[in-house]
């Protein structure tokens, strides 16, 4: 069953729409990969806030995933979990060449028992990462790196994933999740399959206390404010048009290009 049912006895359930995780471990299987974290609640190393939103939150440990898998490796899945720093489940594999554990995001259909390998000559199969010239035009990858020797970048998050569109000597393209085309170098990896937990976005949480679990502080509209507080607010009654749309500190927030892309192939 893939999601959880509640009787509505009261408000907080009448709504509440959760995943069902009870095929996943409960313990960490490598605590040699699970180290504390701090929370900065949003703030720089003056205590200043710099992020909007954050505070509180129920505190956890960071789950060291492997990103860069493109070595030769043979690897068994040994266990599949929940990992409260990302949507998507991770799984911890035995290297048998190497003969230690990882992490590594798990994918969909993967299970326990599946055997993966990374590098040259790789099968293309769910859970091999292989280079994008080994990879045929037409497949769904994930867990996507831009040239050899960077990290795992792309499609990380929870049902998302990629298409490889065309391929050249040099280059491929590929189209994400978004629509947005990106184009790589032929020497970047991917994952073959789509990350796990793809009904993550039917979630709805139904009450203002489980977002405050997850480190998420209410956010307040700019018209509802004053008009020393924001450049939105102040005006008789609901007045929200005759206005442009500006951040708090009146920066316009409209026709303004936001991407920060540093991909130099695009």
């Amino acid at each position: 069953m893939t999601f959880k049912k509640y009787k509505p006895v009261n408000a907080s359930q009448r709504h509440l729409i959760l995943l069902n995780r009870s095929f996943l471990k409960k313990v960490p299987l490598i605590k040699s990969k699970i180290v504390g974290l701090l929370n900065s609640s949003g703030r720089n190393n003056q205590g200043k806030i710099t992020v909007r939103h954050k505070g509180g939150g129920i505190k956890h440990k960071y789950r060291f995933i492997n990103f860069k898998i493109n070595i030769i490796s043979i690897g068994i899945i040994t266990s599949l979990e929940y990992d409260p720093n990302r949507t998507a489940f991770i799984a911890s594999v035995y290297d048998i060449l190497k003969k230690n554990y990882i992490y590594i995001l798990a994918l969909s259909n993967l299970k326990i028992g599946d055997i993966i390998q990374s590098g040259n000559n790789t099968l293309v199969k769910l859970g091999h990462t292989l280079y994008f010239k080994d990879i045929p035009v037409g497949s769904f990858i994930s867990c996507i790196s831009e040239k050899h020797s960077a990290i795992a970048k792309f499609s990380r998050s929870a049902g998302t994933y990629s298409t490889l569109i065309k391929k050249t000597r040099n280059y491929c393209q590929i189209k994400l999740s978004s629509g947005k085309y990106k184009i790589v170098s032929n020497s970047g990896f991917a994952t073959i399959g789509i990350v796990s937990n793809e009904n993550n976005f039917l979630k709805i949480l139904a009450k203002a206390g489980r977002s405050r679990w997850l480190n998420k502080r209410p956010s307040v509209r700019g018209v509802a404010m004053n008009p020393i507080d924001h450049p939105h607010g102040g005006g008789e009654g609901k007045t929200s048009g005759g206005k442009s749309s500006v951040t708090p500190w009146g920066k316009p927030t409209k026709n303004k290009k936001t991407s920060t892309s540093n991909n130099k192939l695009n």
